[in-house]
């Protein structure tokens, strides 16, 4: 038997590299061969799943204030997690934020910062943003954009909001109130009327141009392309070959539900994992009980909340993590 460790972070509670390596341990100690391949679906945690941070750069914050954001640059490839220089947790929530002026200069000043070291490729992870501001901010902070054109320049994404939907769909989650929406929208229209002047992009017929407050839409109109986030990242881990030659992909996130399935990690590696034939168990935090009955027998989940209760320490969680993977080897080596 060969296991794949594949699993989502338990946010709040482990990182996707601590889950799988807890997973692995559970393996090597019933005498079985584990890769651990930790995995995101292009959002907040994606620098860690794609080798972690190796330089931080002091950059503007979402509300204007320095803020020292991690990225990493390696072999020409830069990954930039834009919730690390203009993420909501930057300024302690939606009720500390300011809606209109949260900006994404400090995406663009990284961005900007990565061309000036020759990156040939660079990955823009959406997630976790404070902004509505179109990706404004980001495109006046980088100094020459024609430097981009002989770049391999992605941005993950996993929603389809159109940019000019971004202040209705998400406005709120950031703080602002309805009048605010109403402002910010027209403004996104406006915005998207100047994309296509100095740029020639019509930022909003592109599906998924209004994830991170219209920031994929700014990008878009430099030459970014949107891809899928989960899709980018198992390329880039090398998911998909790890599973084909495995005999069970154990996954994981911290709250399984129907979104799961949508674009997220545990639905993408049942996605895989169906075609090649190989058995997928899912460990989660806890499972809505309004999911989908098809969806949870597709990822032959267990629950961490149904075994051990609500009240599981951090302290606590890859023990019992490292605990339900020890039992489903178990299972599956059992003599039939």
């Amino acid at each position: 038997m060969h296991v794949v460790a594949a699993a989502d972070k338990f946010k709040g509670s482990a990182t996707a590299a601590a889950v799988c390596s807890a997973i692995g341990h559970a393996c090597w100690e019933l005498g079985v061969d584990c890769t651990e391949v930790p995995v995101a679906d292009g959002g907040e945690g994606t620098l860690d799943a794609l080798g972690g941070a190796n330089r931080s750069t002091l950059v503007t914050g979402p509300l204007g204030d320095p803020v020292t954001a991690e990225w990493r640059f390696h072999r020409g490839v830069a990954i930039i997690e834009m919730a690390k220089a203009s993420g909501l947790s930057l300024v302690g929530g939606a009720d500390n934020n300011d809606a209109i002026a949260a900006s994404t200069t400090g995406v663009g000043e990284l961005i900007d910062t990565a061309l000036d070291l020759g990156a040939q490729k660079i990955i823009v992870c959406l997630g976790g943003s404070a902004t509505t501001d179109g990706g404004l901010g980001a495109v006046r902070a980088i100094h020459s954009p024609a430097r981009l054109r002989g770049v391999d320049f992605l941005v993950a994404c996993d929603v389809d909001t159109l940019f000019t939907n971004a202040a209705k769909i998400f406005g709120a989650q950031k703080g602002a109130a309805p009048n605010q929406i109403t402002f910010l929208t027209g403004r996104l229209e406006r915005l998207q009327q100047m994309y296509q002047q100095q740029f020639g992009i019509d930022v909003g017929a592109i599906e998924g141009s209004g994830a991170a407050g219209g920031l994929a839409g700014g990008l878009c109109a430099l030459g970014a392309r949107l891809v899928p986030g989960f899709e980018l990242v198992a390329d880039e881990v090398g998911l998909y070959e790890a599973i084909r030659d495995s005999s069970l992909v154990i996954t994981g996130e911290g709250f399984l539900d129907d979104q799961s399935f949508a674009g997220k990690v545990v639905g993408g590696v049942c996605d895989i994992a169906k075609p090649a034939h190989v058995q997928v168990a899912t460990i989660c935090g806890d499972i809505d009980p309004e999911i989908d009955s098809s969806l949870l027998r597709q990822a032959n989940a267990v629950s961490l909340v149904a075994h051990y209760g609500t009240e599981i320490s951090m302290s606590r969680v890859l023990h019992c993590i490292e605990e339900q993977a020890t039992q489903i080897v178990q299972r599956l080596l059992a003599p039939s």
